[in-house]
């Protein structure tokens, strides 16, 4: 029997090493020591009894880190249904945006400056197109990736921004002038490039700061910038399942892991250069956690962020409605359900019946006592993450 690996088997092999060798800032500590912490008796959990072979299974509690990769299929498949409530059932566009390499420097300074000024950006350059196009205020859900496929520092942002908008006469109006796109790529490129740059170049004169990084500032003014605009999602139904895809991803999945020695890590990455490929990748097991701990995100950062007529407060402010009796050509994608379990919720959205016994396949589970979860002495995080991995 093949033994599945994990991301916590990485952190207990090499993560004391990690923390001799790299200064980690405290939540990057923090996301190691939950990942290797999660589903063990360390945070507890509760024991069950089959009603049908009487089988008695202990069942312990998730660390909720959202870097875990144990932690986000069923928030993800949670997070989508509710965006199913306030998402418009018309034609959504795809749109990447990336920013290059050569400005990572000034990532790795200050991320939390970095990412916001992204998010910015982007939201700048499509809410000006929708006017300047199209005359509406629009719309959009953007998702932060900081991640390429080995593992390398990579922010880029997803955006699904929807074929409609709303004019300044207070009607919907449809995005159709263009059949195959919804905005010319290379204007979106040249624009959000300048609105990027301008914006980070102001906050690094106000920091003190942008001698140390004009080098990176001018290389990236003399480079091409790329923003991805793929062909419309035909219906809201595939605009939810793709949404799914990039929702609560972590920068790796446990199933990417193949193998694990005394030095080194093995797992497997698409080759965009060679038509999407999966190739294994094998780096040292210190060096595999360094790049990990890049993608973990600073404290109370949302990387989820919604725009325009997706906004809560542009909703309130401009009274818009999306019940379909009110705007009979932009249905409602869901009625409300009624009031289920958790249990319930997790088995209809993952085709996971958690409650199942997991010896006879038969009868369900029942909470017989709740272990309590087992209380640390208060050291330094680190000392506690270097003891957890001996």
């Amino acid at each position: 029997m093949k033994i599945k690996l994990e991301l916590a088997d990485v952190v207990r092999r090499f993560g004391k090493q990690l923390i001799n060798q790299e200064n980690l800032s405290p939540q990057q500590i923090k996301a190691l020591f939950n990942i290797v912490q999660c589903r063990t008796a360390s945070l507890g959990g509760h024991e069950e009894i089959c009603d049908h072979c009487h089988e008695i299974h202990y069942s312990y509690n998730s660390c909720g880190d959202r870097h875990c990769p144990k932690c986000q299929s069923t928030k993800q498949a949670i997070w989508v249904e509710e965006l199913t409530k306030t998402t418009l059932a018309v034609k959504h566009y795809h749109i990447i945006f990336t920013v290059p390499h050569c400005l990572n420097k000034i990532c790795l300074w200050n991320n939390s400056m970095y990412y916001n000024l992204l998010f910015k950006a982007v939201w700048k350059t499509l809410h000006s197109f929708g006017y300047t196009h199209y005359g509406v205020e629009s719309g959009a859900i953007a998702v932060l990736h900081t991640w390429g496929q080995n593992l390398s520092l990579h922010p880029h942002i997803h955006c699904i921004v929807p074929a409609v908008g709303y004019s300044i006469k207070g009607q919907w109006k449809y995005l159709d002038k263009y059949k195959n796109y919804l905005y010319p790529v290379h204007q979106l490129s040249n624009t959000f490039k300048g609105k990027f740059l301008d914006s980070l170049k102001r906050e690094l004169i106000k920091l003190n700061v942008l001698n140390g990084f004009n080098t990176n500032i001018q290389k990236a003014l003399n480079t091409k910038w790329v923003v991805h605009c793929e062909p419309s999602l035909a219906s809201a139904d595939h605009v939810i399942g793709y949404l799914g895809q990039y929702i609560h991803r972590v920068a790796i999945t446990n199933q990417r892991i193949r193998n694990i020695t005394d030095t080194h890590v093995t797992f497997i990455a698409k080759d965009y250069r060679d038509k999407a490929q999966n190739k294994p990748v094998n780096l040292e097991g210190v060096e595999f956690l360094k790049r990990f701990c890049l993608h973990v995100l600073p404290k109370r950062f949302v990387k989820i962020r919604r725009y325009g007529i997706y906004n809560a407060t542009t909703i309130r402010n401009l009274d818009l409605n999306f019940a379909s009796e009110q705007k009979p050509d932009i249905e409602q994608l869901q009625k409300p359900r009624e009031k289920e379990t958790t249990l319930d919720k997790i088995k209809r959205l993952t085709g996971i019946d958690i409650g199942l016994c997991p010896y006879c396949k038969k009868g369900k589970m029942h909470k017989v006592r709740e272990i309590p979860r087992i209380r640390s002495p208060g050291k330094h995080l680190p000392t506690l993450l270097a003891l957890h991995l001996y």
